[in-house]
Order: C-alpha cells, then structure tokens, then sequence
C-alpha cells in the first residue's frame, strides 16, 4: 500500500513539474540558508582557533586599560621596569617582552608602504614562535643602546623589495634609517583578520627613543613554560602589577591580563552566538516554505475534488487517500532538502574559498536541517491531506 500510494503521489507531481518547484524553492531556500550560515560559522571558529595559536602557545597578553583595541590606551601605559620586575618575580616564565607599538610608513628607494613599527626584545620572537627566514634578532649592544636596526615581516619585504635580498640594506621609518638585519618567517593572518607579517620589529628603545618619543610601554606579552602554570602565572603578574602600580584591595584593576585561550574562548563563543542568531532566522524561511506547501495542498484537493471522489466512490479507504496527499507533501519538503543542501554545500564551499575560511561540512547540522524539512511536509501537509481523505464521495463527485 505505501508503495502504491507513493507511485500515486509522484505521477500526481509530475504532471505539474513547475507547480512543484515553485512549492519546493522555500524548503530549498530555508535548507540551503541554514547550512551556509552553520558551515561559514564553524569556520569562522576555526579559523579564529588557529589565528589565536599562531601568537604561541601559553602566552599571556598584558594591556593596560579594561578593553581591547583603541580604548585600551584609556589605562595607564607600563614600563620597562614592570616587564622586569614580572620576568625577575615570576619563576613559571619562559619569555617576557614588552612592546611599543606604532604606525609607521616604511620606504626604500622608490617603494613604501604603511606598516607597524615593534619596538619589543628578543624574547617577542619566543613568545610568539617566531622563526626567521634569513638574517639574525637583536644583539645585546643593539638592544642596551637602541641601535637602529630592524627584523622585517613578509609582507613588509615583499611590498618593499620584491624579489631582493634586503638583509644589509637600510629602510627609513618616520624619518630615521634603520638597517634590516632579519627577515620573518611568514605566519599569515592573525587573530582579527589581522596581518601577523605586516610588522617592522625594533629595539624597544629605538622605537621609544625614534617614534614614541616616550618611555611607555604598549603592552607585555608573556610566554609561560608549562599550559598547567598559566592560571598560577596570571595570578602572580596580576599582584605584582596591582603592587607596583598602587592599586589599593578592593580597587578594580587598571589592566587585563588575558591568555589567548580566553582570547580564543570569547571570539569563538561571539562567532557562535552570531551563527546560531543568523541560523534561526534562516530557519524561518523553512516555516515559509512549509506553508506555502499546505497552500499548494490545499489548491491540489480542491482541483482533484472529483479523482478522489471516484476513488473513494470505487473502494479506496481513508487511510489511502491521507496517505497519498501526505506522501506527496513529504516528497515535496524532502527533494526541497536534498537539493538544498547540495546547493548549500557547493555555494559554503565557494564563499569559505573567498574568504579564506576552512571549509568543513557540520554533518549533525545537515542531516538535522534534511530531517526538520521532512517533518515540515508532515507537519503542512497533513491538514489538506486529512481534507481529501474527509470528503463525501458522492458530493465530490457532483463538483464540476
């Protein structure tokens, strides 16, 4: 009987191909929505996972102020003196450097180009895992007296060298020359869309001496030895910090003191809030679909008013003609998911590809959006399904 009724049900379909889908581009709509929007945002989460790993393992961020970004600087600046005194105190550590940030516009003969400048030490490259590609960090001397020489980002060489050996040649930075002495291995994007190899690395005091014009510090960035000695860590720099910059108990700090995997926490949740908001409105439009298969129903009954009454007329039970408007609705819904997701999944390849996210299928979410649009054609199709299987043979055949 099922597979009679579902024969029925596909020859009915048939014979009105555009009808159908017409009736099955919200569910394909709905279905395609949801899976792009998932997949593009788990892949957003990677990608945020991987950009966070990429500034080192068991590092710790020090910022003055208690935001990120530009509203940072409302805190008070650190000093040389306090990155000392958390690499002297703090036994846990593997790299301390503290950094002096500042934009600058780099230029080499004909070429320029608007770049970061670091002022930070040698222990910048640890915590960070940065390798070079060429040349050497900082000496002792070049450090100790500010001297101005330079490491260049990838980006930076490129966009100023080209194809050339830059090691030995001099670039200027707001108005100085500095010598290039290094070069970075390349580490791509960062954690915010931001380029990692788009930086000039400095002596600290060269930058604070050359561009800053002051002895503050930006920032400290902190590399711990052992991941189980990171929480330990926060707590030990957080008091330092609170004694040398004479915050009194009970006093909110004037800092954050952040690991990337609360970094990395905070991004990924606000990514997935944001996808789950974005995929619950997608999901609407499979509603939309679903009621715009009950409407197609409904027409189909009432011009098929006469085909059920001969079969009721002729024998055909209740429980057949409901089966067979209720196959068709859930034929409907069901093709309108397979396509949608085969168009979903092509279309979240092609966007994951343009903005250079991973590409990964989230099959629980798929199968569940293919599930949730069958149970739309039951859920839609069953009050016109119930209509036909009601009606008096005798009266439906006396319709015109």
């Amino acid at each position: 009987m099922l597979l009679n009724a579902l024969v029925v049900a596909l020859r009915a379909l048939r014979r009105n191909l555009l009808r159908s889908f017409l009736t099955i581009l919200g569910v394909v709509i709905g279905v395609g929505a949801v899976i792009v929007m998932v997949t593009l945002g788990n892949g957003a989460t990677t990608a945020v996972a991987d950009q966070i790993s990429s500034l080192g393992s068991n590092v710790i961020l020090v910022r003055p102020g208690q935001r990120m970004g530009p509203e940072s600087s409302a805190g008070r600046s650190f000093e040389l003196a306090d990155a000392d005194a958390v690499r002297s105190q703090v036994p846990s550590l593997r790299a301390v450097a503290p950094v002096a940030s500042r934009s600058a516009r780099a230029v080499h003969g004909a070429e320029s180009w608007s770049t970061s400048a670091t002022g930070t030490t040698n222990d910048w490259f640890v915590a960070g895992e940065w390798r070079l590609s060429a040349g050497r960090t900082f000496s002792d001397p070049e450090l100790r007296s500010g001297r101005s020489v330079c490491v260049l980002g990838e980006t930076v060489r490129r966009e100023l060298f080209g194809s050339a050996d830059p090691l030995g040649a001099r670039i200027r930075l707001r108005g100085f020359g500095c010598e290039v002495v290094g070069l970075l291995a390349s580490k791509g994007q960062g954690a915010m869309g931001m380029d990692q190899d788009d930086v000039v690395v400095l002596p600290i005091r060269t930058v604070q001496r050359r561009i800053t014009g002051s002895t503050d510090v930006g920032a400290i960035t902190v590399a711990v030895r052992e991941a189980e000695a990171v929480g330990r860590a926060k707590d030990e720099i957080t008091s330092i910090l609170r004694e040398r910059r004479r915050i009194e108990p009970g006093e909110d700090d004037d800092f954050m003191v952040l690991d990337t995997r609360q970094v990395a926490s905070t991004l990924s949740g606000t990514i997935a809030m944001m996808t789950g908001l974005l995929g619950a409105v997608a999901a609407i439009s499979l509603l939309v679909g679903g009621i715009g298969i009950m409407n197609i129903m409904l027409v189909s009954v009432t011009e098929r008013t006469r085909e059920i009454g001969t079969r009721l007329a002729i024998g055909a039970l209740e429980r057949e003609v409901l089966l067979q408007f209720l196959i068709e609705a859930i034929v409907l819904s069901s093709f309108g998911g397979l396509v949608g997701i085969t168009l979903a999944t092509l279309a979240a390849r092609l966007l994951a590809g343009l903005l250079g996210l991973p590409f990964a299928v989230d099959v629980p979410i798929t199968l569940g959006a293919f599930a949730f649009s069958a149970a739309i054609g039951v859920l839609f199709g069953y009050l016109p399904a119930r209509r036909a299987a009601r009606l008096d043979p005798i009266e439906a055949l006396r319709r015109e």
